[in-house]
C-alpha cells in the first residue's frame, strides 16, 4: 500500500497526475511559443510536474532506477523553473532559466511517458521489446526534436512577466 492504497490504484493516480502534467505543459509551451502565459496554466504545470516525480520516487524499489534518476533530476530543474518565476518574476537572465527548466522538466516527463509506453503498451513493446531497437530510439529523438525547437520558439518569443497574457 502507498498513502492507503493498493499499488493499483497509486499506479492509476499516478498516471493520471502524469498524463495531466503532459497535457497542461503542451498548452503551457503551446502559450509560450505565441510569446504569452498563463498564470494559472504555468502554475498547474509546475504543480503536476513535481507531484508526478514525487509520486514516482514512493513506488517500492530495491535499488536505484532510471526513472529515478531522472525524476531527481526534474526537481532539480522544477525547483530553478519555480524560483525563476515566483521568486525573481522572470527578470532578467531568469526568463530564459524558467522555459528552459520548465520545458527540460516537460521533456522528462514525456521521455519517460515514452519509456513506459513501450513498456506497457503490447503492440509497442513488440517493437521494441529491450528499448533499443528503432522503433523506441526514433520515438525518442522526435521528442527530443521538438523538444529542442518548442524550447527555442518559447524562448525567442516569450518576452512577458509571469502574469503575461499578451
Amino acid at each position: 500500500m502507498i498513502l492507503g492504497m493498493s499499488i493499483s490504484a497509486f499506479t492509476t493516480l499516478h498516471v493520471v497526475i502524469s498524463l495531466a502534467a503532459i497535457a497542461l505543459g503542451l498548452v503551457w509551451i503551446a502559450d509560450l511559443v505565441r510569446g504569452r502565459q498563463s498564470p494559472l496554466i504555468a502554475g498547474l504545470f509546475l504543480l503536476l510536474t513535481i507531484l508526478t516525480s514525487v509520486t514516482g520516487f514512493m513506488f517500492p524499489a530495491a535499488a536505484v532506477t532510471p526513472a529515478q534518476i531522472v525524476g531527481g533530476i526534474s526537481l532539480v530543474v522544477l525547483a530553478a523553473a519555480v524560483v525563476a518565476l515566483y521568486v525573481f518574476g522572470l527578470r532578467g537572465i531568469w526568463r530564459p532559466i524558467y522555459v528552459t527548466t520548465a520545458i527540460l522538466a516537460l521533456y522528462f516527463n514525456v521521455f519517460v511517458g515514452v519509456v513506459q509506453a513501450f513498456q506497457k503498451i503490447g503492440p509497442l513493446s513488440a517493437l521494441a521489446p529491450t528499448q533499443s531497437e528503432p522503433p523506441f530510439l526514433i520515438a525518442q529523438t522526435i521528442v527530443l526534436l521538438l523538444a529542442v525547437v518548442a524550447g527555442w520558439l518559447a524562448a525567442r518569443r516569450f518576452r512577458g512577466g509571469p502574469t503575461s497574457m499578451t
